[in-house]
């Protein structure tokens, strides 16, 4: 069931793929239905929470029955784009970049990983899972014949902004971005997820700061 998603708050929507991936879960475990409050104490969040969330994107349960786990995970993976198969590209293939060539399973996530970029010269011509790495000399051409969705950005944050800048004029549509350059401040029209793995850190030093100090 579908309905008008234009309002949908962005902290609703990061919540999906947590619902996904709990209900996954629960799939491999064999339970096959469980109602809103079972699911709030597995999740830790309020059984009136969930109710709101999924009625966002319509009725997904019964009142008195719950939700049948396998649709609900179906309907969740249809709602994220799951079976979209993005092509798409990474730029920089450093260690950061090399890990997550290697062990994201993109196909399961709506993406579908289409060639691999850097400018070191020792990195070029090396193989991530089949896909060899190319120099970013190759890379206008590359867009222009294989017409990427997605690019992953591994980058220094100096060299961000120009290359974004040419993506999106190859056609580029969005970016996730573990530069730590703004790019949604630059191009407000292109959908950008930014990664900061050091603001990840710093919130975990803050709770455990907290909490060692109310112990």
């Amino acid at each position: 069931m579908s309905t008008k998603r234009d309002n949908i708050s962005l902290s609703v929507i990061r919540r999906l793929p947590r619902y996904h991936r709990f209900l996954h879960d629960l799939m491999l475990s064999g339970v096959t239905r469980i109602s809103s409050r079972e699911l709030s104490e597995r999740m830790g969040l309020t059984a009136s929470q969930i109710r709101q969330d999924l009625n966002c994107f319509g009725g997904f349960g019964q009142q008195g029955y719950g939700y049948i786990v396998e649709q609900l995970y179906d309907e969740i993976s249809r709602i994220l784009g799951v079976g979209n198969n993005l092509p798409t590209i990474l730029l920089g293939a450093g260690n950061l970049g090399h890990a997550i060539a290697s062990h994201m399973v993109f196909e399961d996530r709506g993406f579908h990983l289409i060639g691999i970029f850097d400018r070191d010269p020792k990195l070029q011509g090396q193989e991530i899972n089949g896909i060899p790495i190319s120099s970013g000399d190759c890379l206008e051409e590359f867009c222009k014949q294989n017409k990427p969705v997605v690019a992953i950005l591994c980058l220094p944050r100096d060299a961000v902004f120009d290359i974004a800048k040419r993506l999106v004029e190859w056609g580029v549509e969005g970016f996730w971005n573990f530069s730590h350059f703004d790019l949604s401040l630059h191009f407000p029209n292109i959908v950008v997820e930014n990664v900061h793995l050091g603001d990840s850190l710093l919130t975990l030093s803050y709770r455990v700061s907290e909490h060692r100090r109310q112990e």
